[in-house]
């Protein structure tokens, strides 16, 4: 340790020097939470007994031996991964994820969910929760959107079912837990229609969210650009849901950095959308060609994004959220891996001088704020990581040796 507190001290004072408090960055990230995806632990498989496999343009590749097959395992795995991430950490979990007394969809309540808000509370964290509008014989033709009014009402009745259970999370835990919907509805070829669709999508979230339940939860809407077998058309597009959360103020806009055009960039968007959304719902994503759910890298676009909210100043407006899911390798590593590197373009967003850039730039000298820019990004970043994980008490770069031990005692045993 003696080691890594010379180094840090070193950092420190390379970073003060620039204006910028080392300590008050760690704390800050530390204590903002970042929701980890229960998904990621299982293939996106749920615990229903129903024969339908992943539907609505979700695909999980990959068969490493090992994934959870039930709830107990599955926050076991959770428990390895939270003592691997530093700071403070949400669990975000799915209706298919329930257990106890099998219930349909619409049918499902909070004592479905009891296990997850006990394991919560006991471990001292927030959950958050979404609708499972996919997998389902009742989605195969639409769900939200759906033209037959008994499938329509079957989803709104799921989607009050959740806002329920939301809530019961909110209040078991004692932190507000966040709700995303997404739906699959769209069409393989472009519709003559492209209207009526989203007008009952609108009718449906206005029924299905009818109920106000303070600040134990928060609704989000997420919208996608293509789909498998929507490819042409989506009901739920950025345009609608930018539409709906403007005119909705106490819905959240939900952004998935896999869910564009792989030219477009959530980065460039954020501040765009902050100008006329209170918050926004962010889910960190790695798309290659297409929305693939890659595990989350310390790429340019997650530390563009991390940038943007830190020199916004819209980070307590943005609640962080993973989602993808990779079973091609040890499904807990992957986890803590995406985790981590948000966690560390969040740091490095934290350690630029933001102040001092913006004077360069409001004085119009633009060619110091591109190199100081340029240089900051060589600053001994990793030094001040290595020491957030020890104020954190979880492992630093060897973090690794814990997971692979816990893959040897734990994982291999499932068979």
């Amino acid at each position: 340790m003696k080691d890594i507190n010379c180094a840090y001290e070193y950092a420190r004072e390379q970073y003060a020097a620039i204006g910028v408090d080392t300590e008050a960055a760690i704390a800050k990230v530390l204590a903002t939470p970042v929701s980890l995806q229960c998904w990621q632990g299982d293939d996106v498989k749920g615990f229903e007994s129903l024969e339908t496999g992943l539907t609505g343009g979700i695909m999980s590749t990959g068969a490493y031996p090992g994934k959870a097959r039930n709830g107990e395992e599955l926050r076991a795995d959770l428990d390895q991964v939270l003592a691997l991430v530093p700071g403070t950490n949400k669990i975000n979990v799915h209706a298919f994820y329930c257990e106890g007394a099998k219930a349909d969809r619409n049918e499902i309540t909070p004592a479905n969910f009891s296990a997850w808000a006990d394991w919560a509370v006991e471990k001292g964290i927030g959950l958050d929760f979404n609708p499972t509008f996919f997998s389902h014989p009742m989605s195969d033709d639409g769900t939200l959107s759906a033209a037959d009014e008994n499938v329509r009402k079957f989803w709104i009745d799921h989607l009050i079912a959740c806002r329920e259970i939301s809530a019961y999370f909110g209040e078991r835990t004692g932190k507000r837990c966040g709700m995303n919907i997404w739906i699959p509805d769209g069409c393989k070829e472009r519709p003559i229609d492209t209207l009526s669709p989203r007008l009952r999508l609108t009718d449906s979230l206005e029924k299905g969210c009818a109920k106000n339940y303070g600040n134990l939860m928060k609704d989000a809407v997420e919208s996608k650009l293509f789909g498998i077998g929507s490819e042409s058309y989506v009901v739920g597009s950025h345009e609608y849901y930018m539409g709906y959360a403007m005119k909705h103020p106490e819905v959240m806009f939900t952004m998935d950095t896999g869910h564009y055009h792989p030219t477009e960039l959530v980065s460039s968007k954020l501040t765009a959308i902050f100008s006329f959304v209170d918050e926004v719902l962010l889910h960190v994503s790695r798309g290659v060609r297409w929305d693939s759910d890659h595990v989350v890298s310390f790429d340019d676009e997650t530390q563009a994004i991390m940038h943007e909210l830190v020199r916004s100043n819209t980070l307590d407006r943005t609640n962080i959220s993973l989602d993808y899911f990779d079973g091609s390798i040890n499904r807990v590593a992957a986890l803590v891996i995406g985790a981590r590197n948000t966690k560390k373009a969040l740091l490095k967003a934290m350690l630029e001088p933001i102040d001092m850039l913006k004077a360069a730039e409001a004085a119009g000298d633009t060619t110091t704020r591109l190199a100081l820019t340029e240089e900051y990004k060589s600053y001994p970043f990793g030094i001040v990581w290595e020491m957030l994980c020890q104020r954190a008490g979880v492992p630093g770069a060897n973090w690794l040796d814990q997971c692979k031990a816990y893959e040897k005692t734990v994982i291999a045993a499932r068979g």
